[in-house]
């Protein structure tokens, strides 16, 4: 009867959480810049019987305590809120209003989902038993990351089990995708400043080119994949910005690369920096330059954890297939970066990739100027993850 009932009031929300997914999309903010959404989501628990902390972690992160009608499981429920610095091309009734950014990633319907999910089980809330945190995250996108801060912030630290999802336009609507295990790569920021001798383009022989420098060591990041890492482990190194821009007769001073590493194992990780490090202090011998690097270790590989993905996975199984959703279905790992990770270094847990496909002919991915969901999803979503936490409720 409780399931029942929880999905019946989904089912009478779906327009709620279509009109929210519309309202955070049309008002989006970048990361660590949540000032407004973080006081609409707030705004939506006011008077509700629970406890809301908000400013968790490095800025705008909300958790959300509801307690059940008898002690049991403490269970997580994340969402993200942030979004990217992306002019909208979608043309839709709803686009940004905030030139130049986006919510290009899916956040606005994950925060739409389950805030809706939260409040069906707040008027639940004295037929089951336990805890539930909803975790409201700031800051996905951008590293010092509100996933990292949050997950060191304490609050969570009760916590028997965490889940999460996330949307993704290649797969079908209907399809819930997951990874048992290592699921999406761990990503590494960084940024090399590089300091030469600037000088006239007539007299090189009095200078010091930075990027000549430069370049040198972008070619060479190359080999740490090629020729430093075992070709059965993944790693990719990515320069994907050269801040070099002078003027065609004057030899550069001094540049910035930004780019970063992925990995699916931290030994990796690790290794990569490694091998820059050392690239960096052959630069400097070679061209006589001067170099610096910020390596920022923001987000760890997503480890799902195998008792709890399984557990996800029946409950999709014994429930949804066949009433919301079609089928589920085990697939590879994703180069892909996601700081739900954070949590899983701390709790038992899984994140799970939701199909959002949209009816247009052509499918737009995440971060592109174009990307939209198909809005079917947001139900899907939330019951569920709905089915998920009441399972993992109920399970001693």
């Amino acid at each position: 009867m409780l399931r029942e009932k929880l999905m019946n009031l989904l089912n009478e929300r779906e327009e709620e959480m279509i009109a929210l997914r519309r309202y955070f999309h049309e008002n989006p903010e970048t990361s660590h810049q949540e000032y407004k959404t973080a006081d609409k989501i707030a705004d939506f628990y006011a008077g509700k019987d629970v406890k809301v902390e908000r400013n968790v972690g490095n800025g705008l992160g909300i958790v959300v305590t509801i307690q059940g009608n008898k002690p049991g499981k403490k269970i997580g429920l994340r969402a993200d809120f942030d979004a990217l610095p992306i002019m909208e091309e979608t043309g839709l009734p709803f686009a940004s209003q905030n030139p130049g950014v986006m919510h290009a990633c899916g956040h606005d319907g994950h925060t739409a989902y389950l805030m809706i999910l939260a409040d069906c089980l707040i008027q639940l809330k004295e037929e089951w038993s336990g805890t539930v945190k909803i975790v409201h995250q700031h800051a996905e996108e951008v590293p010092p990351s509100g996933g990292k801060s949050i997950a060191e912030s304490g609050v969570l630290e009760d916590l028997d089990e965490i889940y999460g999802i996330h949307f993704f336009p290649d797969f079908e609507l209907g399809e819930i995708n997951y990874t048992s295990g290592w699921a999406f790569a761990g990503c590494s920021d960084l940024t090399i400043k590089i300091q030469g001798k600037g000088g006239h383009g007539s007299m090189p022989h009095l200078s010091n080119d930075a990027i000549v420098a430069a370049s040198s060591l972008v070619m060479n990041l190359q080999t740490i994949v090629s020729r430093r890492i075992n070709p059965y482990d993944m790693a990719v190194v990515t320069i994907g910005s050269f801040e070099g821009v002078g003027a065609s007769n004057v030899i550069k001073d001094n540049l910035i690369l930004r780019g970063d590493a992925r990995y699916m194992d931290m030994e990796v990780g690790k290794k990569i920096e490694k091998e820059i490090r050392n690239l960096l202090r052959g630069l400097e011998e070679s061209f006589g330059v001067e170099t610096e690097m910020e390596y920022l270790w923001d987000y760890p590989p997503v480890y799902n954890h195998p008792e709890q993905t399984e557990k996800a996975v029946r409950a999709l199984e014994k429930f949804g297939i066949g009433e919301y959703m079609e089928k589920a279905v085990a697939g590879p790992a994703s180069n892909g970066a996601e700081d739900f990770g954070q949590y899983l270094l701390k709790i038992p847990g899984a994140f799970m990739n939701v199909g959002c496909k949209p009816d247009a002919e052509e499918c737009y991915m995440n971060h592109h100027p174009k990307f939209d969901i198909n809005e079917k999803a947001l139900i899907i979503a939330a019951k569920a993850v709905g089915d998920i936490t009441l399972t993992a409720l109920e399970e001693q």
